[in-house]
C-alpha cells in the first residue's frame, strides 16, 4: 500500500475511533482520557496493531495538542483574574505543592530515577486535572456551591506555576545545567510579568490588533501567531506550551471569546491525539510491573488532594461540608500530568508507564472522592458523636445547614481537555 493511502487509512481509523470512545465515555459518566490513553496503548509499539504509516504525523499532532491545551487555558483567564488569584490563593497554592509534589519527588527517588526524574513525578503528582474536575462538578450540580470558587482558585494557582515549572523542567531534560537553567526560568519569570503587565496595561490594544469580523481570518492569526510564539518560546528553552498560554492571557474580550469558541474544536481533536500518541509510546508490557508503585502512589495523593483542598476551603471560611467537598473534587489527574510526562519521558522513559497507570486510576477514582468523600467524613464524624456531617443525597448533593455567604461571582471553568460545562461566565478585561 502506498505511504500516502497507508497514512489517510491510519489516520480515519483511529479519528473514527476516538469519536467512538468519546460517545462512550459520555454515556457513562467518565472522562475520554483513560480510554484514549488505553487506545494509544492498544496500537502502540508492543501493542496488538501498531500503527506505523501515521506515526509521525501523530507526534506532529501530538504537539499541536499540547500548544492548544495551554492557549485555550490562557483564554479561560483575563490578566487581572490572574493577579487576583495570585493575591488571594497563594497560600493554598504553597500548601497543595508541598503536599502533592513531595510523594512524587520521593517516590522518583526511591526508583532510583535521579534529581531530574523527581522534578518530573513531582509535577505528574502534583496537578490535578481540571477539565475532568470541571466534568465533575457539572454532573454533581455543584457549579453553584461555596467551594466552586475555592476549587477554581486552585487551579488557577496550579495553571499559573506551570508557566515557572515547565520551563525549570525543560531546562532540566536538555541537561543545560544550573547556569542555563536559572536562565530559563528568569526568562520565563520575564515573559509571564511582561505579559501580565501588557494584558492589564494595554489588552485593548493587544485584542484590538488581533481582532478580525471574518472568523477565518481571525483563526488564521491567533493560530499562527500561537504557533509562532511557542516555537521561539521552544528555542528559549522556555516550553512551547508556557508559549501559548502567555498568546492566551494577552488576549481578552470579544477576541478571547471568539477565539475560544473557534478552536475549542480544533483543541479537542488534537488534545485527543496527543493521549493517544503518549499511549503510542508506552509499552504496554511495562505497564503491570509499575501498577503496585502507581497504586500506592495514587492512594497517597488522593488524601493529600483531598487535604489541600480541605485547608484551601477552610481558609475562605467554608463549612465542614463544603471542605471535603472541594478536597474530594481535586483529586482527578489527567491532561496536565501527561503532557509533563510526554515531556520527560525521552530523557527517563521509566516515567511513561508509571504516569499512565497513575492517571488511569485516578481520573477513574476522582469522580468517586468527588460525590462521596463528604458523606463518608459525615459517617464518621457521626459515629464519633461530632454529628456535623449533614444530608447527603444519592447523587453527591449536600443539603446544608451551615450560613450561606455572599455568593461569589460565576466565573468560567478552566478546560484543557474539552470536557468543560458551558460557560458560566464570561473573560473579563
Amino acid at each position: 500500500m502506498h505511504d500516502t493511502t497507508a497514512l489517510l487509512v491510519e489516520l480515519g481509523a483511529v479519528i473514527l475511533g476516538l469519536g467512538l470512545l468519546g460517545r462512550f465515555a459520555g454515556r457513562i459518566g467518565l472522562s475520554p482520557i483513560p480510554l484514549y490513553l488505553l487506545a494509544g496503548l492498544a496500537f502502540g509499539h508492543g501493542g496488538l496493531i501498531p500503527l506505523k504509516a501515521s506515526e509521525e504525523f501523530t507526534m506532529v499532532g501530538a504537539e499541536i495538542g499540547v500548544i492548544l491545551l495551554l492557549l485555550l487555558l490562557g483564554l479561560e483567564y483575563s490578566a487581572s483574574e490572574l493577579v487576583t488569584s495570585l493575591k488571594t490563593q497563594y497560600p493554598s497554592g504553597a500548601v497543595d505543592f508541598v503536599l502533592n509534589a513531595t510523594p512524587g519527588a520521593v517516590a522518583a527517588l526511591i526508583l532510583g530515577w535521579g534529581p531530574v526524574g523527581a522534578v518530573a513525578l513531582a509535577g505528574v503528582t502534583w496537578i490535578s486535572s481540571s477539565g475532568v474536575i470541571a466534568k465533575i462538578m457539572t454532573d454533581l450540580g455543584r457549579l453553584g456551591n461555596r467551594e466552586t470558587p475555592v476549587i477554581l482558585g486552585v487551579l488557577v494557582m496550579e495553571d499559573l506555576a506551570m508557566a515557572v515549572y515547565l520551563p525549570l523542567l525543560t531546562a532540566m531534560l536538555a541537561g543545560v545545567g544550573l547556569a542555563g537553567g536559572s536562565l530559563a526560568l528568569v526568562i520565563a519569570l520575564g515573559a509571564v510579568g511582561l505579559v501580565l503587565y501588557l494584558a492589564l496595561r494595554h489588552g485593548r490594544l493587544i485584542s484590538r490588533a488581533v481582532s478580525s469580523d471574518n472568523p477565518e481570518m481571525l483563526l488564521l492569526v491567533v493560530l499562527g501567531l500561537t504557533v509562532l510564539v511557542a516555537g521561539v518560546a521552544q528555542q528559549l528553552q522556555v516550553s512551547a506550551a508556557v508559549g501559548a498560554f502567555l498568546v492566551g492571557i494577552a488576549l481578552s474580550g470579544e477576541v478571547a471569546e471568539g477565539a475560544r469558541k473557534l478552536l475549542t474544536p480544533l483543541r479537542d481533536l488534537f488534545a485527543a491525539v496527543f493521549f493517544v500518541f503518549f499511549g503510542l509510546s508506552t509499552n504496554p508490557a511495562d505497564i503491570p510491573p509499575v501498577l503496585l508503585p502507581a497504586a500506592l502512589l495514587a492512594v497517597v495523593t488522593a488524601f493529600t488532594k483531598i487535604g489541600t483542598g480541605y485547608y484551601a476551603a477552610r481558609r475562605a471560611g467554608i463549612g465542614p461540608r463544603g471542605r471535603w467537598r472541594a478536597g474530594g473534587t481535586l483529586v482527578a489527574r489527567g491532561e496536565f500530568s501527561i503532557v509533563i510526562a510526554g515531556l520527560a519521558v525521552a530523557t527517563e522513559p521509566r516515567i511513561g508507564p508509571i504516569a499512565t497507570a497513575y492517571v488511569l486510576i485516578l481520573v477513574i477514582v476522582g469522580p468517586l472522592t468527588a460525590r462521596w468523600t463528604q458523606p463518608i467524613a459525615a459517617k464518621i464524624e457521626a459515629r464519633r458523636g461530632g454529628g456535623g456531617g449533614g444530608k447527603s443525597t444519592g447523587t453527591g448533593a449536600v443539603v446544608e445547614k451551615e450560613p450561606v455567604a455572599k455568593a461569589a461571582p460565576e466565573r468560567r471553568l478552566p478546560a484543557h481537555d474539552g470536557l468543560a460545562p458551558e460557560p458560566v461566565g464570561e473573560k473579563h478585561e
